[in-house]
């Protein structure tokens, strides 16, 4: 068990587990003592999925499920797996998300609709399909971004998708409060992952110079923020947005 956190006979589902902080989230609520479900999205290469296998290996869970969260008729069949397989569910993380960076200016259309449609509409497709079968006194976790709050450039659809998230969560959290369902947000700001390490370094200073903890954020870091919210300990805590940045913004 991980700490004080017993999640003993809990079901979690993770959007975007085959890697990075979505991995990072299952391994932690695995370690809680949670029945995981690994989400993946099929790509060419076959990458993701062997990946998924790999995080399912290691938290020795069976449960694999391939599901496009842009698509709202995978999703459903994602939810019957769950319903079918293990009676239902108590933990939802969305945490599935890209970024499809340009200017306004150069912004396409397909750029527009596509984050939007994983990042924002995915969630709310997940969050929908969900609610028949997330138990009373479930928790459903958001993962957001400080670019929601802050605007940057280049990100006119990111940033719009990730506000849209937390406008999302406060009215899921008021819909969903009869259950006793909590919903929250988790805002991350510069963290340390594979997307984050392939920026230029001056622009990883400038980062960095605006960050009163003086460092590059973690997975843990995260993990840790949703492990939280997930837990018994934050039953009365719900549509609030917990940022995680080192005090990048502070809200």
């Amino acid at each position: 068990m991980n700490g004080a956190i017993d999640l003993t006979g809990k079901v979690a589902l993770v959007t975007g587990s085959s890697r990075g902080i979505g991995a990072g989230v299952l391994r932690a609520l695995d370690e809680c003592g949670a029945v995981c479900v690994v989400n993946y999205v099929a790509d060419p290469a076959g990458t993701n999925e062997a990946d998924a296998r790999q995080v399912a290996a290691e938290i020795d869970s069976p449960h694999i499920v391939q599901c496009d969260v842009g698509n709202p008729s995978e999703i459903a069949a994602m939810m019957r797996y769950v319903k079918d397989c293990l009676g239902g569910l108590d933990i939802l993380v969305n945490n599935a998300g890209i970024l499809r960076d340009r200017t306004i200016k150069k912004m396409t259309a397909d750029d527009w609709d596509l984050v939007l449609r994983i990042n924002l509409t995915g969630a709310f497709h997940c969050i929908q399909q969900a609610a028949a079968i997330l138990r009373p006194g479930g928790r459903i976790v958001n993962l957001s971004s400080v670019s929601g709050q802050l605007g940057f450039f280049g990100q006119a659809n990111y940033s719009a998708s990730k506000a849209g998230v937390i406008a999302l969560t406060k009215t899921t959290a008021r819909e969903l409060a009869r259950q006793q369902i909590t919903v929250n947000a988790v805002a991350p700001g510069f963290i340390d992952t594979d997307m984050t390490r392939t920026m230029p370094a001056d622009v990883t200073q400038k980062f960095l110079e605006q960050v009163p903890l003086a460092r590059i954020g973690t997975i843990d870091d995260v993990v840790n923020a949703v492990r939280f919210l997930c837990a018994p300990a934050s039953q009365y805590i719900t549509g609030q947005v917990l940022h995680v940045n080192g005090g990048f913004y502070m809200g």
